[in-house]
Order: structure tokens, then sequence, then C-alpha cells
């Protein structure tokens, strides 16, 4: 357990023990989350990426991707048609 003081401004200085543990620097960003009496502070940016993991959830499955190969093709065939429209418009 780790301790910290509120200043006059509402601020505390995070513990270097759990800026570790979040990945925490300097400028990056915090969330602040309420469980009943308890504070939850999470890296904003794991936060953005488990809300999009939610918002694509069953996409795959809709697609038909099953595997993570199906993936990685799927990407390969994406970029090679950008790769192609992109060396199209340049000829």
């Amino acid at each position: 357990m780790e301790l910290a003081k509120i200043t006059s401004k509402g601020q505390i200085t995070i513990p270097i023990q759990i800026r570790k543990r979040l990945n925490l620097k300097e400028g990056d960003k915090v969330v602040f989350m309420t469980e009943g009496d308890n504070v939850i502070i999470e890296n904003s940016t794991r936060v953005a990426i488990k809300e999009a993991q939610k918002a694509f959830e069953g996409l795959a499955e809709e697609l038909g991707l099953e595997t993570e190969d199906d993936v990685v093709n799927l990407v390969k065939e994406v970029r090679k048609e950008i790769w192609e429209k992109k060396h199209a418009n340049n000829d």
C-alpha cells in the first residue's frame, strides 16, 4: 500500500512504484473511476484500447476471421489494395 498527500490544489503525487506498474510517464493522462468507496486509476491509453476492443468485439466472427492467420491475411490484402490505389494514381 502506498500513501500520498493531497495538496491545497487537490493534487497528489502518484508513487513511483504505481507509476512504473501503470507505465506512466510525465505528461501521460490517467482516468479516475469509482467502484463503491474505492477509486481506480488507470492509464488512459489502456482504457482507450479496452474500449476499442469492446467496440470491435464479435466483428471478427462476423467477417469470418477465425484465426490470427485470417486476420494477418486480411491486413495484407487491405495493405495491397491501398498500395495499388496509391500507385495507380501516380501513373
